[in-house]
């Protein structure tokens, strides 16, 4: 069975060390004394060749879609930040042209110049194949319904192809109000995997259908991970507590908006209940298989696509069928 990931990471650490140090900071990266997923793995992720295509191999995984994990060009200002983008997205384009059957790229964009993202990313669509975006998390602390934005949104939904909203380390005031405090390394751990990444990213997207921003670009398309980071246990909740407003506000409901214009994916999470809720809540037809490689396990992830309690038919949809539509990717 062909089998499609995508939600899955690389990093090119020659182009990593143009950033300066003091940005990386500011925008929460740890220093070497907390040990995380970009330190442990870093090894992992700067591999685009033999080590990543033998385990995407021992797991049966056909092509995994590329994005970058920061530190990256959302932290640089002006033309520096335009250009460490167009060299990731160059790196990238290399690494497939390599293997163009195994690998296939998601842009990364210099988030702190919108008009230049914007072109940016229909270079990478046009001139190097690309499928879409991935954007992660806040930019200098905005989400992606400020207007700042609009150029974004508006170049993504022209060309058709989506934007993957991924997790990003949350802003300071945010760390600090909710998060500091723990012993250990638990602040650090419940901001981003074990709590914030994952509620940030509903925020986010709730925003863009509260703002209006999905009404305005109706057919935007989003993608969300971690098995749609717990919106499909809260959407009805949501969507009760704002049906009185939305009414006046909003063309669709709140959840109907997002049952339109978005897609998961069932990154990091290899467990049947959330499994559940997210194919009660989605359907079959708008989740997508993926791992978090290399911070996930090809294997894990593998073994539980296998155990999915769902027709043949629905698996091959979830395995690949539903990316291979949204991103137009080649057979």
């Amino acid at each position: 069975m062909r089998i499609v990931t995508l939600e899955e990471h690389y990093t090119v650490p020659g182009i990593v060390s143009h950033i300066d140090l003091a940005a990386i900071r500011r925008r929460g990266f740890p220093g070497p004394d907390v040990v995380w997923g970009q330190q442990i793995k870093r090894n992992d992720l700067a591999d685009l060749g033999d080590a990543r295509l033998a385990d995407m191999d021992a797991s049966g995984i056909t092509v995994q879609v590329l994005s970058v994990a920061g530190p990256g060009a959302d932290v640089v200002p002006g033309e520096a930040g335009i250009k460490l983008a167009r060299d990731y997205n160059d790196a990238l384009a290399e690494a497939v042209a390599r293997h163009p059957d195994r690998y296939r790229g998601f842009a990364h964009l210099p988030m702190l110049a919108p008009e230049a993202a914007a072109v940016e990313l229909e270079r990478t669509v046009k001139d190097l194949g690309f499928h879409g975006v991935l954007v992660n998390g806040a930019t200098d602390g905005l989400f992606l319904d400020d207007p700042r934005f609009e150029p974004i949104l508006a170049r993504a939904e022209a060309l058709d192809l989506p934007i993957y909203i991924h997790p990003g380390i949350p802003a300071e005031p945010v760390r600090n109000a909710y998060y500091d405090g723990l012993p250990g390394n638990f602040s650090f751990t419940l901001a981003l995997s074990a709590w914030g990444w994952h509620a940030e990213i509903a925020v986010h997207t709730l925003r863009l259908v509260l703002s209006g921003a999905l009404d305005r670009h109706p057919r935007l398309k989003i993608v969300i991970g971690h098995m749609g980071e717990a919106l499909p246990f809260m959407l009805d909740r949501i969507d009760e507590t704002t049906s009185a407003e939305a009414k006046g506000r909003l063309q669709r409901s709140v959840k109907q908006t997002i049952l339109d214009q978005v897609w998961i994916t069932t990154s990091g999470f290899f467990t049947m209940a959330p499994f559940m809720a997210a194919l009660m809540t989605f359907g079959a037809d708008r989740i997508m298989f993926s791992v978090d490689y290399p911070f996930a396990s090809n294997a894990r992830a593998r073994a539980f696509l296998d155990a999915l309690p769902v027709s043949a038919a629905d698996r091959a949809k979830i395995a690949h069928g539903n990316a291979d539509r949204l991103l137009r990717l080649p057979d």
